[in-house]
């Protein structure tokens, strides 16, 4: 199912996006650059802080561990050099989550993490802050099982029905496709891992490889989630530019 997102919806943040796909759906809030604490400030570049709010209930060391993930990747595209000795702050709420995220025998913070990185993303978009490049991700599942064929993208149900699982895989790549993150887990052998990579490439920024929906294209060809991304900002300055039209 191809994701869905709604931009710059919340009045009291910089920028904002609700990202939805595969029964996840995310809340993302960007306010930044902000004035930072003396013991946080870095005399060069910008701080990046990460907020992970779990759907239920306080976080945990799985949101803890989440946030640094998202820090480090993020940090990478995000121009901190131009706004030193700021701070950077997202803030993504688990919004909702699918009955079978827990019980579908992958980890849950490999699952949600590219929902995260999205919305992420789409934040920093939001607010129009300074940035060198995009970023997609994508999930890969490896069942068990010789004749079993990897699984791109899978909904929860999906993995649920595909027990018991080999390993699970979560790339991340740049507007340029280079590797950002891979988070794995499981046995896997290297051949096992250079596939999942580059299933995980096509669907993220390849042109002409896997689509996210056989259904769907943008100006003729199949889309992928760098293309996709375009577009949603794409049809977000035209509707921000719909003054200068009526003038």
């Amino acid at each position: 199912m191809a994701p869905e997102a709604l931009l710059s919806h919340l009045n009291r943040a910089d920028g904002s996006a609700t990202y939805t796909q595969n029964g996840y759906s995310i809340i993302g809030a960007v306010n930044g650059p902000l004035e930072v604490q003396r013991r946080d400030e870095l005399p060069s570049e910008a701080t990046v802080e990460v907020n992970v709010r779990p759907a239920i209930g306080v976080g945990s060391p799985k949101e803890r561990h989440l946030e640094t993930l998202l820090a480090s990747t993020l940090r990478t595209i995000i121009l901190t050099r131009h706004i030193p000795r700021t701070l950077v702050q997202i803030t993504l709420q688990v919004r909702s989550l699918p009955s079978e995220h827990a019980i579908c025998g992958v980890d849950a913070s490999l699952s949600l993490l590219p929902h995260l990185i999205h919305t992420a993303l789409l934040a920093l978009l939001s607010s129009s802050m300074p940035l060198r490049t995009t970023v997609t991700a994508a999930l890969v599942v490896l069942p068990a099982g010789r004749d079993a064929a990897p699984m791109l993208q899978p909904t929860a149900r999906d993995v649920m029905l595909a027990k018991p699982i080999q390993s699970a895989h979560v790339f991340a790549f740049s507007g340029n496709g280079k590797v950002l993150l891979n988070e794995s887990d499981g046995s896997f052998t290297y051949e096992e891992w250079e596939e999942a990579c580059e299933m995980a490439e096509e669907v993220c920024c390849k042109e002409g490889g896997v689509g996210l929906s056989d259904a769907m294209q943008v100006d003729g060809g199949s889309e992928n989630l760098e293309r996709w991304l375009r577009e949603v900002v794409r049809r977000k300055v035209e509707k921000e530019m719909r003054w200068k039209s009526g003038t």
